[in-house]
């Protein structure tokens, strides 16, 4: 059976995409200075600009820019140390990248669960599998069921809000482990007064095109580590000994962005406090709007956090709300409203049954009733009302239904 080819198309006219980039302010004059001097390609003054204006944001020394968020997360592993057979604790509930990273070093990704208030990696879980389901030897952690060294965690800041990582900071510690923080997904970010990439060793991100700023493509690398960024700008642009005479110690990767995409990451970079903004304004909108609504969850921002609602997503209850979340997208869909379930966790994936079992209860129950809804920065207040307006009657319409039986 051939399978469909999935390719993002335009919005089509009366359509409400569910995330789209916003482009508004530099992009046209820095992509045309690219073009106007010839400087396209991997080098440039354009990429070491936006590895230094990302750095800065997040506070960390170093910035190394690449393709991609999952290059990104490949090669911060690499210069974390991971090795074949190594085991890194990572969050279930997300997009399946940081789990395939994981595997192309030839490590085994150990999936944790969410917790249900914010939906992130959940602490507990990670305690509870470093004290009781590891042991040392000969000083490393090792997971007693399959004996493999421990040597992460990369905790996934999903949909723009911080894991909570005061005892994941404290039990790295205790036990050795490195940081790999996985932020593709919540550039600006806080946890307490930190950055989000600023709280481990290592953090990536992500500039496709559904993120709060956008490259096109394109991730990132920060660190404090001098070591490291020297490391992860090696491997990026093909572990080059000697780039006269070609000599290679090492195997690298072609990982390094292009000066044009890292132009448009400049101008983006300009815009960022605005667009978090948007997306705060966004939530507000939706939270204040939905919170009445029988068998809704609105997204919450914990007190410890500062979010950036990269994705705004709700819970739908279909006892209290009279349809489910998948029946809810496709009636939005009738309405040209696009909206997205989250991802299948990654410990039930196809691709991931050699990992072994885990019992995410929590992020399985998420994938059942999330739904995440428009939230593009530059959406208007009337996509937002009619967003607002088939929930709102959907709900009213079931709880009609109800009093009349």
């Amino acid at each position: 059976m051939q399978k469909k080819l999935s390719i993002e198309l335009p919005p089509k006219e009366g359509f409400t995409p569910l995330c789209v980039p916003e482009i508004r302010g530099n992009e046209w004059k820095y992509v045309k200075e690219c073009l106007d001097t010839g400087w396209v390609s991997s080098v440039g003054s354009f990429v070491e600009r936006f590895e230094r204006v990302v750095a800065d944001f997040v506070g960390a020394r170093f910035g190394v820019a690449a393709v991609n968020g999952t290059a990104a997360l490949h090669t911060a592993l690499l210069v974390a140390g991971v090795q074949p057979g190594d085991e890194v604790l990572t969050s279930t509930l997300t997009f399946i990248a940081p789990a395939n990273a994981i595997r192309y070093v030839g490590a085994w990704p150990v999936f944790i669960d969410a917790e249900p208030e914010y939906w992130q990696m959940d602490p507990g879980r990670v305690l509870d599998f470093l004290e009781n389901r590891c042991e040392w030897r000969r000083g490393n952690l090792h997971n007693k069921t399959t004996g493999r060294r421990v040597k992460a965690i990369m905790p996934v800041h999903i949909l723009g809000h911080p894991v909570h990582m005061d005892r994941i900071l404290e039990a790295a510690r205790k036990f050795n482990l490195v940081i790999i923080e996985d932020a593709t997904e919540s550039l600006g970010a806080k946890y307490r007064e930190s950055m989000v990439g600023k709280l481990g060793d290592i953090a990536c991100f992500s500039f496709n095109g559904n993120k709060i700023i956008t490259t096109g493509g394109g991730g990132m690398i920060v660190t404090d580590s001098e070591e490291w960024a020297r490391k992860a700008k090696y491997l990026t642009t093909q572990a080059k000994d000697d780039p006269l005479e070609y000599v290679h110690n090492e195997i690298g990767y072609n990982y390094r962005l292009t000066n044009v995409l890292a132009a448009v990451g400049c101008a983006q970079m300009e815009q960022l406090p605005s667009y978090i903004a948007a997306k705060r304004r966004i939530a507000t909108v939706y939270s204040n709007a939905l919170e009445a609504v029988p068998g809704i969850t609105p997204m919450r921002e914990a007190s410890w956090a500062y979010s950036t609602f990269w994705l705004y997503t709700i819970l739908v209850d279909r006892s209290a709300f009279g349809i489910d979340s998948r029946a809810l997208l496709r009636k939005l869909e009738q309405g040209k409203i696009q909206t997205r379930p989250l991802w299948q966790p990654i410990h039930r994936s196809q691709a991931f049954v050699d990992c072994g079992l885990f019992e995410c209860p929590v992020a399985e129950r998420l994938n059942r009733e999330a739904l995440s809804l428009p939230c593009s920065v530059g959406i208007t207040e009337g996509d937002l009302r009619t967003v607002l307006d088939v929930l709102t009657s959907s709900s009213e319409s079931h709880q009609s239904r109800r009093s009349a039986d």
